[in-house]
């Protein structure tokens, strides 16, 4: 049994949050408006209530306000957006006060579902991995812009095998072909060095990325599960330590089925009655694991 009968909704924004306070037992509902400020928050909930329990979504803001408001003693989760059950006449009244009451209501209902909240050693390491999945879209993203950047000019590579094979794009042969291309116009030159210098930096941004998160990989924390992700086939390293510094702790799933959930393999499914139909995985899980483990076809397997 909870020991409070006061919760606390807070609709966080970058420069701003608006708290509702409820009381179940009286039904007393308080406002109040702070800035960014996990100091006067936590000072407001302490004059409300010292036992109060404080939510509030899932979002950009991350988990910075619940680390800040924990530390100063303040009970507080952060729960998950996309299992909130919102009702549709909100939809055309919604504000600030409204957003933060509602979740006072959800969370005194038990109706929260809790985001699990990594220490700052995990967040770090998720940023890392993180960060080098945006280089590697920097890089495809580069190298598109060059390719197209050709193409418009009729220019594509073409160059074969002795046996008849075209040769492969950012190819060592690739890159000898682009470095011999010459246009009548400067502007066309210019653009195109510009071009090739963004791949290659962008390349070479990726590798300093891998090595850092392969540094990262072998630290006591992490390098047993990482090592033990490696051995399944198609796993490297790079994506056995996304998965690790994603879950961060894999005893917190309660089995094999809900940390499939959590990573998106759950199929698809639209059955009723004595209709049962399953479909392709719903992909509905951590964002930045899907594209991984669906490559991974083993991984999935094994779970």
């Amino acid at each position: 049994m909870l020991d409070t009968t006061t919760f606390i909704g807070l609709d966080v924004h970058a420069r701003s949050i608006k708290a509702v306070s409820l009381d179940v037992m009286t039904g007393e509902v308080r406002a109040a408006t702070f800035g960014y400020d996990a100091g006067a928050v936590a000072e407001w909930v302490r004059s409300v209530d010292p036992r109060a329990r404080c939510v509030y979504e899932s979002g950009a803001t991350g988990f910075d306000l619940q680390k800040r408001l924990s530390g100063l003693g303040v009970d507080c989760v952060v729960g998950a957006v996309s299992k909130m059950i919102k009702p549709s006449a909100d939809r055309r009244r919604k504000n600030d006060r409204n957003d933060a009451e509602f979740l006072a209501r959800m969370l005194s209902v038990g109706n929260v579902v809790e985001v699990w909240v990594p220490d700052d050693e995990c967040e770090a390491a998720r940023d890392l991995t993180r960060a080098l999945e945006d280089a590697r879209d920097d890089l495809s993203r580069s190298k598109q812009r060059l390719s197209k950047f050709l193409l418009r000019h009729g220019l594509a590579f073409d160059e074969r095998t002795p046996t008849g094979r075209r040769k492969g794009n950012w190819t060592r042969a690739h890159w000898s072909w682009i470095e011999s291309i010459r246009f009548a116009e400067r502007a066309d030159n210019d653009v195109l060095a510009y071009y090739v210098d963004a791949v290659r930096r962008a390349a070479e941004e990726k590798a300093r990325l891998e090595g850092l998160v392969e540094a990262e990989a072998r630290k006591p924390r992490w390098r047993k599960r990482v090592d033990s992700l490696r051995c399944l086939k198609g796993v490297d390293t790079a994506s056995a330590a996304d998965l690790v510094f994603e879950a961060g702790e894999f005893s917190r799933f309660r089995n094999a089925r809900s940390f499939a959930a959590w990573v998106g393999l759950t199929p698809s499914e639209h059955s009723s009655g004595e209709s049962d139909r399953r479909g392709a995985i719903t992909k509905a899980g951590n964002k930045h694991l899907v594209s991984a483990t669906v490559k991974t076809t083993n991984f999935a397997i094994a779970l």
